[in-house]
């Protein structure tokens, strides 16, 4: 939604698919960055988006074996908005969505699911797709792929996945909240477990950190044993934990790290978690994504008024967001090696805050820096494409 903005934006055809009937999908990423907050600003979309309902975290405090430690503190930055708003993903598509119905170029295709890709040659030339209608074929000079993580295009189109790995997956669900229930609290670690909790407005968002496939061996305990560990370790969710009733109230989100060494084929590009699938360490995925789109716009949209742009013209994407994609994982692995690996692994003894962690508390300019990190990331965009004359 956000590239189809941008170049419906600066006068190019562009069509976005989307396959469902509405962008309402539960457990998606909800966190909007500072860095996305930016690039809302430089749209002239600003005002209007923090109108819609939202909440905001600057500082990251959690508890470490029962030890407080801040992780990060958004507030030292300097930065014109230095918070992360959480957001339901819904609210930014439809926004965006709402926002583009004023460009005559851009058009949005619900129900919609791209099944394929259109072939001349070894060019790649548009998608097949699937509607209530039946099928169609959408020619195009140019196909992007933003479909995610399991991108049925990146399959189409043979595109070999470096897999990085992740220890863990993510029990997310939700609970309850009453009006004058607080809690600065956001992550807990203790021997063998982990778990995160985000205050919602009238619910608490929560995930449950469990190691790599361990799920069949939660559900095997009970439903009653899970939500009784929630409940210890978090205690603010105890009359809210009601709301969890069954584990199909409970999803699984099967942690991935992965990207490719190849995000092009004549005609084709793959941005996102298409190209990158990034692990929930710091919540950075939806804003790595945004800021794919901006670059792909900035790179590509005077081209595209004059065709497809070449291979290496299209390669220039990845040349410009591999750095810092490969950065951030980077990071995410120290973080899931060093502190989530440990803490899942349990055992008697009780858990100890590795140095960094007790540094970064400690010193309160230091939270500066993993506050950048998470925020605004390694190579933050600014929009640099143009607005097309209006007509």
């Amino acid at each position: 939604m956000m590239l189809g903005y941008l170049l419906g934006r600066a006068g190019i055809d562009v069509v976005v698919l989307e396959k469902h009937a509405d962008f309402f999908r539960d457990f998606r990423g909800d966190t909007v960055h500072p860095s996305t907050l930016q690039v809302m600003d430089e749209l002239g979309l600003i005002d209007g988006f923090l109108k819609l309902p939202h909440q905001r975290l600057q500082k990251m405090d959690g508890l470490f074996g029962g030890t407080p430690v801040r992780i990060a503190d958004l507030s030292r930055l300097n930065t014109k908005y230095p918070f992360i708003a959480f957001m339901p993903q819904w609210d930014f598509l439809n926004f965006l969505r709402e926002a583009g119905k004023r460009f005559a170029s851009l058009r949005v295709m619900m129900n919609t699911e791209a099944v394929d890709l259109i072939r001349r040659g070894e060019t790649f030339a548009g998608v097949r797709a699937k509607t209530p209608e039946g099928p169609i074929d959408i020619e195009a000079d140019l196909t992007i792929a933003c479909d995610g993580r399991h991108s049925t295009v990146r399959e189409r189109a043979g595109l070999e996945v470096v897999e990085i790995g992740a220890p863990m997956d993510v029990l997310w669900f939700r609970a309850g909240r009453k009006a004058d229930e607080t809690e600065s609290v956001f992550a807990r670690v203790e021997p063998g477990k982990m778990m995160i909790t985000f205050d919602r407005g009238d619910y608490w968002q929560c995930a449950y950190v469990i190691a790599k496939g361990q799920h069949d061996a939660v559900k095997a305990r009970g439903l009653q044993a899970l939500l009784d560990d929630v409940v210890r370790m978090a205690p603010i969710l105890r009359s809210g934990i009601a709301d969890v009733k069954s584990f199909d109230d409970i999803k699984l989100l099967t942690v991935a790290i992965n990207r490719l060494a190849r995000w092009t084929r004549p005609g084709l590009l793959l941005i996102g978690d298409a190209a990158h699938a990034m692990s929930p360490v710091g919540g950075v995925g939806v804003n790595l994504a945004v800021q794919d789109a901006v670059a792909t716009a900035n790179l590509l949209a005077d081209k595209l008024q004059h065709g497809c742009p070449s291979e290496d013209e299209l390669d220039a994407v990845r040349r410009r967001r591999e750095f810092p994609v490969k950065m951030t994982q980077a990071m995410q692995v120290i973080v899931q090696n060093n502190i989530i690996s440990g803490a899942l692994q349990g055992g008697d003894r009780p858990l100890k805050v590795p140095l960094i962690v007790r540094l970064i508390t400690a010193l309160p300019w230091l939270q500066g820096i993993p506050a950048r990190l998470i925020a605004l990331g390694v190579r933050p965009e600014h929009v640099q494409s143009k607005a097309a004359p209006a007509s």
